[in-house]
């Protein structure tokens, strides 16, 4: 971990307790044993007797909770330890459908909704004992609906003021859908993160032949919300970018927005290029799969699809059958959410641990150093670019 000795010099604001609710409790047991090595290896010199330091190095920080459903549906939290004067942070994924309840003699999958109800369950048993409260949800908590357009709801800055007011005191999401909704709650903290760093570390752990220039490779946005973030990972390997326009029927609404008519695509020329597309999340991934199979007909060499969220809301069946037929080569996605089980087996698919990252945000935040150490991922991504680059074995432990 980077910056070591920021946090060697700064004090704890209080013991660490991580709450993995059960939508997040293998990501959870990730960032625990990554906490556990950090601790362990930092702060060795300070005596054991110190009280500014108690609970500071422990063999695990996670802190057992439940969150029960009686048969009517209704629900309840409750916390096995005392959280009194800790520094609490929460662990929800919000899209984790795999989980069950009963309800009436019926079966039913956790919604976001359910989920966002139990996170405030387990702020609600805290019962204002803690020292602060954390939030981290990777999947921002009704994220696409940020704006309003005529007579909408405006869910997402509404959940953000309701967790504010029930004493949250930071939150911390990553790739939101439009971070500007931090606007909801302006005194408040909100800090949004984002994955390339992850992205182009797997991407060559998987790849021996990348060439990383502006004659073999090329970054593309599928659509012109996207265009951030393909900017930004373009500028960092130096490499041109193009993005592709999505012309809607907005004549015509199905299943809630409309639908898409044609991509079209805004850039140099791709062919024979590597081409990296990328994206905040993969939701059914019919839109990405068709500009995956534009790029392809435009003669692009490799299509490497780069996403943090891989929800995959209508299966995996297209994506395998899109994969046949040579329209993509590799599905990079992130583990902040909960991925089918059947994706581990893919031949295209790769996972960017963030298990890791979040470790450090929490250690970072814990000491209430500045989390520029973190975010700065330039200098990170130019240093493994260079070892692969020169072929070392460096790259493939490079920190973070």
């Amino acid at each position: 971990m980077p910056n070591l000795s920021e946090i060697e010099k700064a004090l704890p604001v209080a013991p660490i307790k991580i709450i993995a609710l059960q939508s997040a409790e293998g990501l959870g047991r990730e960032v625990n044993d990554y906490l556990v090595k950090f601790r362990r290896n930092i702060h060795n010199d300070i005596a054991k007797g110190d009280p500014a330091f108690h609970g500071y190095i422990e063999d695990n920080y996670l802190l057992t909770c439940e969150t029960p459903r009686f048969s009517s549906g209704e629900g309840k939290a409750h916390l096995r330890e005392s959280v009194r004067g800790k520094d609490v942070f929460i662990l929800v994924d919000v899209c984790n459908h795999s989980i069950t309840y009963n309800m009436n003699g019926y079966t039913n999958r956790m919604s976001p909704d359910d989920h966002y109800q139990d996170l405030k369950r387990v702020i609600a048993a805290c019962n204002g004992k803690a020292h602060r409260i954390n939030v981290i949800m990777p999947f921002l908590y009704e994220g696409r609906q940020h704006k309003r357009n005529g007579r909408e709801s405006l869910d997402c800055a509404y959940a953000l003021r309701e967790l504010r007011d029930m004493g949250v005191t930071n939150f911390v999401t990553f790739d939101a859908h439009d971070p500007r909704v931090q606007n909801s709650t302006p005194l408040s903290g909100f800090d949004n993160f984002t994955p390339p760093y992850q992205f182009i570390k797997a991407l060559l752990n998987a790849e021996e032949d990348l060439i990383v220039d502006k004659d073999h490779l090329i970054v593309i946005s599928p659509d012109e919300g996207a265009l951030d973030r393909a900017i930004y990972f373009a500028t960092v390997l130096g490499v041109d970018t193009g993005m592709f326009y999505k012309r809607r029927d907005y004549s015509t609404i199905i299943n809630g927005k409309n639908p898409i008519v044609a991509h079209e695509f805004l850039g140099d020329n791709i062919d024979g290029k590597d081409v990296i597309i990328i994206d905040d999340m993969i939701s059914s991934g019919g839109s990405m799969l068709d500009t995956a199979r534009q790029l392809k007909e435009m003669n692009a060499r490799r299509v490497y699809i780069c996403c943090t969220f891989g929800l995959f809301t209508d299966g995996l069946d297209s994506f395998d059958n899109a994969y046949e037929q040579g329209y993509f080569d590799k599905v990079i996605t992130t583990n902040l959410t909960y991925l089918p089980p059947a994706l581990h087996t893919k031949p295209y698919f790769i996972e960017a641990d963030m298990s890791k990252f979040i470790a450090s945000i929490i250690d970072f935040m814990n000491h209430d150093t500045s989390l520029t150490n973190v975010l700065a991922t330039t200098e990170k991504i130019h240093n493994i670019l260079d070892a692969y680059n020169a072929r070392s074995s460096k790259f493939f432990d490079y920190d973070l």
